[in-house]
């Protein structure tokens, strides 16, 4: 197993250098399933970086309680920084994900319910495909079985701007990444085959950007009578804006 990526010395500009490349619009994909989890009690985030989506789900839910799982210490501050007051119902775990281990669900023990929310939002392209597949293998014993897990993801998409575009954008960006932080994976996963072997199903798929990025619900329950959905693109933000 190669070691965990160093995203320490990032922390504090990390934002920034999402503004600075891709605008809104990674935000936007974080966000496209938010007014959706008002119901959700545990959740469990993994990689949230400097916890943006952490903050706001917090500000949508009162009453959710989250696990936060970071390799860096340093993101891991920023998250619970930028949870403000509302940081006490956060319990963060430094932690490479690969090697961290749920705690057993307990029905005596509030904060160690069956999680019914996972969040990973730019996070599964650190790891190869057999490792997505084992995390949720791994996190299938500690979900409710009516669990939500909300994805959001670069993509190659098909055609010419998954070739000329997409496909070298994310050459440079692994490249990048790589010589940052020490990131050793230097392609995509198919996590979409990794989740669905673990017995998740997809229900909703939203694509952004011409296909580059893609915002995705699955259900640790089966498909409600029919496969799952089309991808549904979203060129503007409206939608989304509604949803938050």
């Amino acid at each position: 197993m190669k070691p965990a990526p160093d995203f320490d010395r990032l922390a504090h500009l990390y934002r920034w250098m999402e503004l600075v490349t891709f605008g809104p619009w990674l935000g936007w994909a974080r966000c496209a399933f938010l007014g959706r989890l008002c119901a959700c009690r545990r959740a469990l985030v993994l990689g949230d970086g400097d916890g943006r989506f952490t903050a706001r789900m917090l500000e949508a839910n009162s009453v959710v309680r989250i696990d936060a799982v970071d390799a860096s210490r340093a993101m891991l501050a920023s998250l619970a920084r930028r949870a403000g007051p509302q940081a006490a119902r956060v319990r963060t775990h430094c932690a490479d994900v690969r090697l961290w281990q749920p705690p057993a669900p307990h029905a005596d023990f509030a904060e160690n319910l069956p999680y019914d929310l996972i969040a990973t939002h730019f996070f599964l392209d650190c790891l190869t495909t057999q490792e997505v597949q084992s995390l949720a293998e791994k996190l299938r014993g500690s979900v409710s079985p009516s669990a939500a897990w909300v994805v959001s993801e670069f993509a190659v998409p098909p055609g010419w701007f998954g070739r000329l575009v997409a496909s070298p954008l994310i050459f440079a960006l692994y490249r990048a990444f790589g010589w940052l932080t020490g990131l050793a994976v230097r392609s995509l996963p198919d996590h979409a085959a990794a989740l669905g072997q673990a017995g998740f199903t997809l229900q909703e798929r939203r694509a952004w950007l011409a296909g580059l990025l893609v915002s995705e619900r699955w259900s640790a329950g089966p498909a409600p009578g029919a496969a799952s959905p089309t991808a549904k693109e979203i060129e503007s933000p409206i939608e989304m804006l509604q949803s938050c």
